[in-house]
């Protein structure tokens, strides 16, 4: 019998099942997500094909690669709708890459305490997880990767001189913040005069590596222009604060300094005002103005008070001996 005229193949699902290499339950699963089409009814059974047995091989394959079910979704409808998947595939590839050249590291908890202080600190660590500054190996309770070996460094300077680790956590949190809106404006940026005539249609092959060779282009734009940027802001602040701290009124040699315990809400709060740097001097200011505030409501007070009479002397019976 020919290629041509051989009966098409026909699989119950647990056959599919084992064909695929995958289970009947997901099987089902990729059905109702509409991955995979739906069997041809006998009677009262379901009958797959060739094609479905094609089609959980792709999505095992995607899979494999990284793609999450909605991405593979969106590729094999691209696929269905008459599209080759390479240049898609390149150009989702290209995006999903690495955006930096580091290299994942791993620590230890007792490298780990080390590097912070000699005592390990639960907390902290729980905190570093939750930031994915750490990432627990499964199987080993000991070792963490950890995903940026710079950002960790960074931490650990940090808590060397002196701050706080609940401190740089906080620090760390509303930094991706400002981070992740300037990632958001460039890639907004970006579409809107580079990619969107990518996107207004679906794109064919060649037209995704175009798009993919103009990622690689574009990737290294961001972080050389956030460096360029952050180089001037530090440098103009900088100078800045030096200028201001440098001409500040302070104690003179040989003042005495005396250290009066604050409220913590009162120090948060002047430090969310002026930053950390400048709360000693705002409160000595503070306390500076409001003491000669009190000074100054004191003369005043004492001006217009009219100065007592003289008291009447013995022979003074309303008016003076030269007039009587």
């Amino acid at each position: 019998m020919t290629e041509q005229h051989r009966p098409a193949a026909e699989y119950r699902i647990e056959e599919l099942a084992h064909r695929s290499g995958t289970t009947v339950r997901t099987i089902r699963a990729y059905q109702d997500r509409g991955l995979l089409p739906k069997p041809e009814r006998r009677g009262r059974a379901n009958v797959y094909g060739d094609a479905h047995l094609a089609r959980l091989r792709q999505i095992s394959d995607l899979l494999d690669r990284g793609y999450t079910l909605a991405s593979i979704k969106d590729l094999l409808e691209a696929w269905d709708a008459g599209r080759g998947l390479s240049g898609v595939l390149g150009l989702v590839a290209e995006i999903d890459g690495p955006w930096t050249d580091e290299e994942t590291g791993r620590i230890t908890r007792q490298e780990l305490a080390a590097t912070f202080g000699g005592s390990p600190d639960e907390a902290a660590v729980a905190d570093a997880v939750e930031l994915g500054v750490l990432e627990p190996v499964p199987g080993s309770p000991e070792e963490f990767l950890v995903p940026s070996p710079q950002e960790l460094a960074v931490a650990a300077e940090l808590h060397s001189a002196g701050v706080p680790l609940p401190a740089i956590s906080g620090h760390l949190r509303e930094l991706r913040v400002q981070v992740e809106h300037i990632a958001s404006r460039f890639l907004d940026f970006t579409t809107e005069h580079v990619f969107q005539q990518y996107f207004d249609h679906p794109p064919s092959d060649a037209e995704a590596e175009e798009a993919a060779d103009l990622v690689r282009r574009l990737r290294p734009l961001a972080q050389q222009t956030v460096d360029a940027e952050l180089a001037r802001a530090m440098r103009t602040l900088a100078s800045r604060y030096l200028r201001h701290h440098l001409h500040s009124e302070g104690p003179g040699p040989g003042t005495a300094v005396e250290h009066v315990p604050l409220p913590a809400a009162t120090v948060q709060s002047v430090r969310e005002l002026v930053g950390p740097a400048g709360v000693a001097a705002f409160v000595a200011a503070a306390a500076d103005h409001e003491v000669s505030a009190r000074r100054m409501d004191s003369l005043v007070a004492h001006a217009v008070t009219p100065a007592p009479a003289p008291a009447p002397g013995p022979n003074d019976d309303g008016g003076t001996a030269a007039g009587r």
